[in-house]
This record gives C-alpha cells, structure tokens and sequence, in this order.
C-alpha cells in the first residue's frame, strides 16, 4: 500500500426494501466466513424407479431444490429440472417409469401446479390449469391414473380429482 492510502474495508449491501438504523455494517469478509455453514446442501430421496435400479432425489445446487436422477448405486446425480423456484416432491409413473409427476408454485405463490417429466426426450408438460392450488399426487396401481387434490372448483375449497397424466384434459 502506497503512503498516504486507507484500506477500506468492503461492506455488505442491504436491499432497498430493508430498513437498517442503528444495524452496522457486516464486512463483507464476514459474510464469506459465514457462507459455509449457512450454504450447507442435503439430499432427500423422492422415489425409487419400479424397474430400475434408480432413484430421484432433491437437492440444492443454487437457490432452491430441484430434482435430480441417481441411476446407480454412489452414482452421480443428474439434474433433472432447472427453475426459480422449488420442486415439491416428484414420483415415477409406478409400472415402466418411463416419467414422473413433480409440483411446483411460481414466484412464492404456493399455488402448486403438477407437472409430467418425460425421462427419454426431457419434455415438460403442465398438467393442471396453471391457476389453482395443487397437491397429493397419489398413483393408481396400475400407472395409468393419478389422483389429486385442487382449488380449481371454486378457489377455496378442495376436491379431489381423477386425471390421466398422459392426457391432462381426462380430469
């Protein structure tokens, strides 16, 4: 350091929408120190695939769980999807698990919409109305149904619904 030069140390930013009288400044030093315990990372098993030895999984590789394919024991994950916002569970379609069913919301709504995930092309397919709040996908034993809950009737009450997830108009 030249004579006559300061060091300035850098401070953390807050957001616009924070108030921060009377809070010091966090160095940014601090913040970095910090990261590793609070940018901790943990894998939570989804389903397991019914014909293969593979199973889906969530876990955080950014800002919020996604899923992710393991298709053989302490094999690599592979990630699956890639939004914004957070994947809510996702199940194989239970006889040749050539998909699988997740939700999700946008933007913190928390409205749920479910979703089909085609393994052999990647295709996404929404499959509910993109509006109502979603939720308990639960399987018909023989794959070609599922059953779920839904505000879509009237916006606050929820009923159950039977649909086809390879024809979501069925419901």
């Amino acid at each position: 350091m030249a004579a006559g030069e300061t060091l300035q140390k850098q401070t953390l930013t807050p957001a616009d929408n924070l108030v921060t009288d009377g809070i010091p400044s966090i160095p940014a030093e601090v913040a970095e120190q910090v990261g590793r315990y609070t940018e901790a990372r943990a894998a939570a098993f989804l389903d397991w695939h019914p014909t293969r030895s593979a199973m889906l999984i969530a876990t955080r590789f950014s800002d919020t769980n996604q899923v992710h394919l393991v298709t053989h024991p302490a094999g690599a994950r592979t990630q699956l999807t890639f939004f914004p916002d957070r994947v809510n569970g996702a199940s194989f379609e239970p006889v040749r698990g050539d998909y699988f069913i997740f939700s999700k919301s946008a933007g913190g709504n928390e409205f749920d919409q479910n979703y089909r995930y085609d393994l052999a092309s990647g295709d996404i397919t929404l499959l509910t109305d993109g509006k109502s709040r979603n939720s308990g996908v639960i399987w018909s034993h023989d794959g070609k149904r599922v059953a779920y809950t839904s505000t879509r009737r009237t916006g606050a009450d929820t009923d159950i619904y039977i649909q086809s997830p390879l024809d979501p108009k069925t419901d």
